[in-house]
């Protein structure tokens, strides 16, 4: 509405005037409010282009925390299903720990048990080596003397072989 005030007083004027120094001065004007209007539709420009800018990085930066959230949710979630494996794992290995401490017991019982009767064989393989060389020996000393014919130990008659002799 200036610019049309200033355009019609100037031309009014510039018929009037000519080059006179106030027709000057409402070029000058005219002149300024045209720049000033091109500057104000470039700050325009500058300024829608930032509006949308803004608007479009809110609308990711919404996005972004919807999405957040939702992530958020689900990371608690697994967090939970996994405290409750670590819960399950722990009370596993507690047990675990118990029966490998429990079978380290029978372990040792049966290794003391087994020793023991280690021993014990060893002492019963020594008296019957024993008494099968005894055995072995008397058996030879009676085969000898039943060899010479009589039958001064055993009173069998036919007796060949202390097998016989022995036999019932």
């Amino acid at each position: 509405m200036a610019l049309r005030f200033a355009l019609t007083m100037s031309a009014t004027l510039g018929l009037a005037m000519g080059d006179s120094p106030i027709g000057k001065v409402l070029i000058m004007i005219s002149d300024l409010q045209t720049n000033i209007i091109k500057e104000g539709e470039g700050a325009q420009k500058v300024y829608g282009e930032f509006s949308e800018y803004c608007e479009d990085r809110s609308r990711e930066l919404g996005f972004e925390i919807k999405t957040g959230e939702s992530d958020v949710d689900a990371l608690k979630a697994t967090i939970d299903e996994e405290a409750s494996t670590i819960s399950a794992n722990t009370q596993k290995v507690e047990e675990l720990v118990a029966s490998v401490s429990s079978n380290e017991a029978d372990l040792a019982s049966a290794t003391k048990i087994r020793e023991q009767e280690a021993k014990d064989f060893q002492t019963e393989e020594k008296e019957l080596m024993g008494t099968i060389d005894q055995i072995s020996r008397a058996s030879g000393i009676i085969e000898r003397e039943m060899s010479k014919g009589g039958a001064a130990m055993l009173q069998l008659k036919n007796a060949d072989s202390l097998v016989k002799a022995l036999d019932i």
